[in-house]
């Protein structure tokens, strides 16, 4: 994208694209879809923000910062996109399907 917001190139096959540039454009792109999902929450430090949370995700286990509750947003009546003090995005897919410890934990900052 160019600074005004319009489409700079158009990459029909990334395999045509030469390695280094290839390379880079997978890693660009692996950064922008980096969104852990978040199976359960291990526990949090304090219930007052900032506060550290230790989680579960599908990609394995992390410890991150919430810095306010603002950082949490609701995409749906039981999905959540959380923000961490970095700018990664956690998401909670489905509230329901969490253990109820991890609900627990959760609903004290919703």
């Amino acid at each position: 994208m160019t600074v005004d917001g319009h489409e700079a190139a158009w990459i029909e096959r990334l395999t045509d694209v030469p390695i280094g540039f290839r390379t880079l454009v997978e890693d660009e792109l692996a950064a922008r879809e980096f969104v852990p999902e978040i199976r359960r929450l291990r526990g949090v430090s304090s219930f007052a923000t900032p506060s550290t949370w230790d989680v579960e995700t599908d990609r394995g286990n992390t410890v991150f910062v919430l810095r306010g509750e603002e950082d949490i947003r609701r995409l749906g009546q039981s999905t959540l996109l959380i923000a961490d003090s970095h700018g990664i995005q956690f998401l909670v897919r489905d509230l329901r399907k969490l253990d109820s410890a991890s609900r627990r934990l959760l609903d004290r900052f919703l």
